[in-house]
């Protein structure tokens, strides 16, 4: 009998093996499963840090595709600026689930990153008018590049509007991502501008204090609130929380972790007033957009699903490539 392997893979092998609109497949599929009962609730545990925190997510792809993944990640926003280091390092141990064996440690970094945006991709496709073609991306960094990328695969964009605290990063942002989509890519100097041009609107930052009100956005938008994912952060002004069609990726997290959880606090809301989650817009559960007019929140807190779908498949792909450094196991 041939002794187990394991495959080791780090970021750089991570990020030759899954593509945006493979990604984007993974997640709709796996978020379809959840709601119609063929994948178990995923997991989460939180630790908070000084100046960071880190957060250990699970969840399975169930018996259909037999996969189980553990996410371990830290989470440190000051990292690039005080230390050279990424915002989020962690690992992803991926498992057999049928017997348990250990399949592939992989570096968590770039698929955390390609299935935050997956799932607004999934989302914009069920949410935002079938005629929506512009965008406003509120954040510049890594994330608010793939967020881009997500929503002009299910939204083919004529124009695009970023926003940034630092002005340099949103005209970097606006040239570079230009010239990639080959389409126009603005700065705007005030939030406004970019948002109040824009069918979708993405926010992706660090926020702790909201800053997306109803007055920046107009009638028939679709948002993707991304940046809420510990309780202190928070991009989404209550008032708009309540006045609009909220749909969440996992309520659990989100009347925790999410923006719905500042807006439940503020009593503008509760739980029981989320129009749906993701999974079960995606299997006909429940309806997406009801009228043109609508405005639609997509609160994302990021989930273990969306991690295991990913990760199976750059797992498949590394073996099939071959990638990767091989474990032989004990």
């Amino acid at each position: 009998m041939e002794s187990p392997t394991t495959l080791l893979l780090t970021r750089s092998e991570v990020a030759g093996l899954l593509s945006m609109a493979e990604c984007i497949a993974a997640v709709e599929s796996v978020f379809k499963d959840y709601a119609e009962g063929l994948v178990p609730p995923p997991g989460l545990l939180g630790f908070h840090a000084p100046t960071g925190g880190f957060h250990l997510k699970v969840a399975s792809t169930g018996q259909k595709r037999g996969f189980f993944a553990a996410k371990v990640n830290s989470n440190f926003p000051g990292n690039p600026k005080d230390h050279g280091l990424p915002t989020i390092q962690g690992v992803i141990a991926l498992f057999d689930l049928e017997c348990g064996r250990l399949l592939a440690l992989m570096d968590s970094g770039g698929i955390t990153a390609l299935r935050t945006a997956a799932a607004t991709g999934v989302a914009a496709k069920y949410l935002a008018r079938e005629d929506a073609a512009t965008a406003a991306i509120c954040g510049c960094g890594v994330q608010g590049r793939l967020q881009l990328e997500a929503v002009h695969q299910v939204r083919p964009l004529t124009g695009v509007h970023c926003f940034d605290q630092d002005p340099s990063r949103a005209d970097k942002f606006a040239r570079e991502m230009g010239q990639k989509l080959g389409i126009p890519v603005r700065a705007a100097a005030q939030l406004a501008t970019a948002t109040m041009a824009s069918d979708i609107i993405v926010t992706c930052t660090p926020a702790r204090q909201h800053f997306l009100g109803p007055a920046q956005v107009r009638p028939g938008s679709f948002i993707a609130a991304v940046g809420a994912d510990n309780p202190e952060k928070q991009e989404i002004d209550p008032a708009l929380m309540g006045q609009a069609t909220v749909v969440v990726d996992n309520l659990e997290q989100c009347r925790t972790i999410g923006d719905l959880h500042h807006a439940i606090e503020a009593g503008v809301m509760s739980a029981g007033q989320v129009a749906a989650d993701l999974g079960g817009v995606v299997a006909g559960k429940h309806p997406g957009r009801r009228t043109r007019e609508e405005i639609i929140v997509f609160d994302s807190t990021g989930t273990a699903l969306q991690d295991v779908a990913a990760a199976a498949i750059v797992y498949q792909r590394a073996l099939e490539r071959p990638t990767g450094t091989v474990q032989l196991g004990a």
